[in-house]
């Protein structure tokens, strides 16, 4: 359990990270003409996204979960709020 509750603090992480990138500073690049602010964001967001790509690997195969759950995981790191919910759905299962 402890692998799983690591897994949806760092999903809520990347997941924030990503909408901080999107509703944030990209409107304060074009809106704002602050394209430095996108670079800070968008690097933290990338590490941040290579860790949670790991860590779900990671994940998957110690809590032996199956394809969908990997493919879920995956594929809601490219949809903003995705891994909220997510992270709703992994706590209603693991509760």
């Amino acid at each position: 359990m402890k692998d799983i509750k690591r897994f949806r603090i760092l999903g809520i992480i990347e997941g924030a990270s990503l909408v901080i990138l999107l509703f944030l500073a990209m409107p304060l690049k074009y809106w704002g003409g602050l394209p430095e602010i996108v670079t800070v964001v968008g690097s933290i967001h990338g590490a941040l996204f290579i860790v949670y790509i790991l860590f779900t690997l990671y994940t998957t195969f110690k809590v032996r979960w199956s394809f969908i759950w990997l493919f879920s995981a995956v594929a809601v790191a490219f949809i903003p709020f995705g891994n909220f919910v997510l992270d709703r759905r992994i706590q209603a299962k693991y509760s």
